[in-house]
C-alpha cells in the first residue's frame, strides 16, 4: 500500500493513511489491551484502560505521520529522536514516577508484533517509491512508534497530577470557609479518668 500510494501524484496520502494505520494497530495490539487492563487494576482505576488506549493509538498515529513525512522529505531520524527522548526524560520529573514506569513500559508493547508487521511493510514499500534509505527511513517507523508512548502517557500523567493539584486546593479552601463552624472540644482532667 505504501509503495503505490507514494508512487502516485498523491504522495502526502502517506501521512493520513499511516496515521490511520498507526491508530488502528495499537487499538488492535492484544497486548496494549493487557497492559491497559492491568494499569487500570495496579492504579485502582485512577488510570482507566479506555483513556491509556485513546493515549497510546493517538501518540503512534502521530509518530506514523512524522514517520512518513521523514520518509517523504528525507528528515534524518535523529531530529526526531534525539528532543523526543529528551523531552520523555524531562517529562520524567514532572509526573508521577507511576507513570513513568507505565510510559517506558507503553513504548515497548506498543511496538509490537503489529506494528512490525503492518507498519514496517508500509514504510518500506513507501521508502522504495520514494527512493529513500529503506533501513534508516523504514525501521525509523519503529522507533518512533516505541519513542510516542513515553511522550503521551507522561503527558497524560502530568495533567493527572495538575488535576489532583487544583481538587486538593479546592478541598482546602471549603475546609478554610467551614472551619468558623467545627465546635471543638477541649479536655478537661477530671473526665479523662485520672
Amino acid at each position: 500500500i505504501g509503495g503505490e500510494v507514494a508512487a502516485s501524484n498523491l504522495k502526502w496520502l502517506l501521512i493520513p493513511i499511516g496515521m490511520l494505520i498507526g491508530y488502528f494497530i495499537v487499538t488492535a495490539e492484544p497486548a496494549v489491551h493487557v497492559l491497559n487492563k492491568q494499569v487500570e487494576e495496579i492504579s485502582a482505576g485512577a488510570i482507566s484502560a479506555k483513556s491509556m488506549n485513546l493515549s497510546l493509538s493517538l501518540g503512534v498515529a502521530v509518530s506514523v505521520g512524522i514517520a512518513m513525512l521523514r520518509v517523504l522529505m528525507g528528515i534524518p531520524i535523529y531530529y526526531f529522536l534525539v528532543p523526543g527522548y529528551a523531552i520523555a526524560l524531562a517529562l520524567g520529573f514532572f509526573v508521577p514516577n507511576m507513570f513513568t514506569a507505565i510510559a517506558f513500559d507503553s513504548g515497548g508493547v506498543a511496538s509490537g508484533p503489529m506494528t512490525a508487521t503492518f507498519l514496517l511493510p508500509f514504510a518500506m514499500g513507501a521508502c522504495e517509491a520514494v527512493g529513500g534509505d529503506i533501513l534508516m527511513d523504514a525501521f525509523g517507523v519503529v522507533a518512533m512508534v516505541a519513542m510516542t508512548p513515553l511522550i503521551t502517557i507522561q503527558i497524560m500523567g502530568f495533567v493527572s497530577k495538575r488535576r489532583m493539584q487544583a481538587a486538593e486546593r479546592v478541598l482546602l479552601i471549603d475546609v478554610d470557609a467551614l472551619a468558623d463552624r467545627f465546635v471543638y472540644y477541649d479536655e478537661d482532667e477530671e473526665g479523662s479518668g485520672a
